[in-house]
């Protein structure tokens, strides 16, 4: 690792080297031991360990009073985008080669280009993971690897990737592990760059927390909390009660202030299948990937199902106009998204339109949703400040802290591990009933 550690970030590489390497590279490699200085950040609780103890990784230090570096990442790439003060940039120090042109024509040959011949993912100084854990230029790292995990169950997946239940077996901690096949794509490349950034600085009770990164056999892994409540799409059902939505809501909002007070970060993909819960009660946000980034366009988004875009978003889109994007366009997609949690089901069902244009200019150009008729009219009104036509008359994250909506959650007892279990007991049953009326198809 030493010698891991003094080489510059963008040496010059050969794309038979840095094949040779990705070939050599597999999940049953036995690497050495993770150096001096870097360890695997516990969890809030640890087993055998006194409750709400820091673990021994980077993020542990600064709980107990270092600063978090300040840094925005609105406009991150991969040659303009710095994670922090840290190390000194040994680009600086020396001339720097210039990589020779490929001479394949396949994508794969280009990889020589961010992968070194020791088959570490270089983000040009800003972070490089390997096989056994990933190192921040602020100076932070976190050690893991393969060999520590055990597989278990797939919880997701979609275009990003897939995610699994792992158990992290050094110390009995069950995590979530995103597993993403690294492509050269920029935009996919700065989504990777761009969640680890997040996550490996957001120290927030309302965001999931980070336990380390990895890099092998041409996969970026990122291993996280595991909630293990799932989604809150997933625990909707019928629609969620108003007092349950309110507490949902509460965390919600401090979350996505926290992204944009501390880190200056617009998340971008407001919605319930982005909002976790575990058994405890406990609301966090995760999926980081597309956050500060504005080239994510309509022709990229899930369209044909659901938007959670703000109006003028959706209209900057058309018109080709990508600095339509602000922190309001985040509080119309958490008002949408509370409707969706109180009516169970997306507010513009797709099915009652002709076609996805048609959904979308209900969104642009007529009236906003509303919560269903037995809700409060605190709520109903919370809500209302949330999803205004005009940008500038929504609500800051501030004002709706401060509303009476939220005010009044915060002095109500709300017993969230029973409604947590009953909603997890009903989507099962939902989940067997779908199977046996399977079932009852085929026979």
């Amino acid at each position: 690792m030493a010698a891991f550690a003094s080489r510059a970030p963008n040496s010059s590489v050969s794309v038979d080297s840095a094949t040779s390497a990705l070939k050599n590279v597999s999940l049953n490699d036995k690497g050495a031991s993770p150096p001096p200085g870097m360890s695997l950040r516990g969890p809030a609780s640890s087993p055998g360990g006194r409750p709400g103890a820091p673990g021994a990784g980077g993020l542990a230090a600064r709980r107990q009073g270092k600063a978090i570096p300040k840094l925005s990442v609105m406009d991150i790439g991969l040659q303009n985008a710095g994670l922090g003060g840290g190390r000194p940039n040994q680009q600086e120090e020396q001339p720097q080669r210039r990589i020779p042109p490929s001479t394949f024509s396949t994508p794969f040959a280009n990889f020589g280009k961010i992968v070194d011949p020791s088959g570490a993912l270089n983000f040009s100084g800003k972070a490089v993971l390997h096989a056994q854990g990933v190192d921040f230029s602020n100076g932070s790292s976190f050690a893991i690897n393969m060999d520590q995990l055990q597989l278990d169950e797939e919880l997701g997946k979609g275009n990003y990737g897939t995610v699994k239940k792992v158990l992290h077996k050094p110390t009995k901690v069950a995590m979530a592990m995103k597993e993403i096949r690294l492509e050269l794509d920029d935009a996919k490349l700065n989504g990777i760059l761009m969640e680890l950034d997040i996550l490996h600085r957001a120290v927030s009770p309302e965001i999931v927390e980070f336990y380390g990164a990895f890099f092998i056999e041409s996969c970026v892994y990122y291993c996280m909390e595991y909630m293990d409540a799932g989604s809150v799409d997933k625990l909707q059902g019928d629609g969620i009660p108003e007092e349950v939505l309110a507490r949902i809501t509460a965390s919600m909002v401090r979350g996505l202030k926290f992204l944009k007070d501390e880190l200056q970060i617009i998340h971008r993909d407001v919605k319930p299948t982005n909002v976790l819960m575990n058994r405890r009660g406990q609301v966090k946000l995760c999926d980081f990937g597309v956050s500060g980034q504005l080239e994510k366009s309509l022709a990229k988004t899930n369209i044909g199902c659901q938007s959670y875009m703000a109006p003028e978003r959706i209209r900057g889109e058309s018109q080709n106009n990508l600095g339509t994007y602000t922190v309001s366009s985040d509080v119309w997609s958490l008002g949408l998204s509370m409707i969706e949690m109180a009516l169970g089901h997306y507010p513009y069902p797709p099915e009652t339109y002709a076609n996805v244009f048609a959904q979308l200019t209900a969104i642009v150009d007529g009236d906003p949703p509303e919560l269903p008729e037995h809700f409060s009219a605190t709520s109903k009104d919370f809500v209302a400040r949330c999803l205004h036509k005009i940008p500038e008359r929504r609500a800051t994250y501030a004002e709706l802290l401060e509303h009476p909506f939220l005010v009044e959650d915060s002095t109500r007892e709300v017993d969230m591990p029973a409604w947590v279990e009953s909603a997890v007991e009903a989507r099962q049953n939902r989940t067997r009933e779908q199977i046996q009326a399977a079932q009852d198809a085929m026979s």
